[in-house]
């Protein structure tokens, strides 16, 4: 008989992953298993698949890992850090509304904000974003294509356009450009009066409603070229992100909610 696993899917505006508890199970191949489970027609479906588990060292509480729906490993997500902090707040598995989390990127402060017990939104100190070749021109098949490389412990490719929708013509063929070795997610971003609009293609998943780093790189991106502020709303398909690059520590802070969707048990797959 095939081993029943406990999951809990939740979103961080519309940024959907399956979550599964590694103190009660083990998953050998997280591979696999995100590779089926995201499955949106044969399995639970979602963007990928975090695993929560305890901190190896005193200086971390916790740790992430996050599986894509290709099953590729990632760095970091700040939609599932979000995800995490009302995850083990509101299923007792921690009291502080602090919490230090530790991913492949480092350790990520979580500041939960909590009303009567119920844990409202999240901010997550993403730390500095990184530069290299910041603004890059790359040739592809609708020209040559003028964006802003950005690194948030995963890279990041912004283009500022009018049309943001070019994405879903043009995300696949950028994530796989022989400019990026480790491949990137990409980002397309209007500015617009009520903020800036976002539609991103994430490595390993395609079209994605949100994401949180991608988010945290357009805002930096936006206010490196002079765009914007250090104050940034970022409207993505699944919902608004606020983003803050404080002068005072040159680190990049990102805000949103965080929600469940529901639990459930599927199998292990083989």
């Amino acid at each position: 008989m095939k081993q029943k696993i406990h999951f809990t899917k939740m979103h961080g505006a519309g940024n959907d992953y399956i979550y599964v508890d590694t103190s009660l199970y083990i998953i050998k191949d997280p591979s696999v298993a995100a590779r089926a489970w995201s499955d949106r027609h044969k399995g639970i479906g979602s963007d990928g698949l975090v695993l929560i588990g305890k901190s190896p060292m005193p200086e971390a509480d916790f740790t992430m890992r996050i599986f894509n729906a290709d099953g590729s490993e990632a760095m970091m997500c700040g939609n599932a850090s979000r995800c995490i902090g009302k995850y083990l707040y509101e299923k007792g598995l921690t009291d502080n509304t602090t919490i230090r989390l530790l991913t492949l990127s480092g350790i990520k402060l979580l500041f939960l904000h909590i009303v009567d017990g119920i844990v409202e939104s999240v901010t997550v100190d993403m730390g500095e974003p990184m530069f290299e070749n910041h603004q890059q021109f790359i040739p592809s098949s609708n020209g040559l294509l003028q964006g802003n490389f950005v690194s948030m412990g995963n890279p990041h490719y912004v283009i500022f356009t009018d049309d943001v929708n070019t994405v879903e013509v043009m995300g696949k063929e950028l994530e796989n450009h022989p400019a990026f070795p480790e491949r990137a997610n990409i980002e397309f971003a209007e500015m617009r009066p009520d903020g800036i609009r976002v539609r991103v293609w994430e490595r390993g998943s395609g079209i994605t409603m949100a994401c949180g780093t991608g988010a945290c790189a357009t805002a930096v991106a936006a206010c490196k070229t002079g765009r914007s502020g250090r104050k940034n709303r970022i409207v993505m398909d699944g919902g608004t992100l606020d983003i803050e690059w404080r002068e005072a520590d040159n680190h990049v802070y990102l805000s949103g909610p965080a929600e469940i969707a529901f639990e459930g048990e599927i199998e292990l797959p083989e």
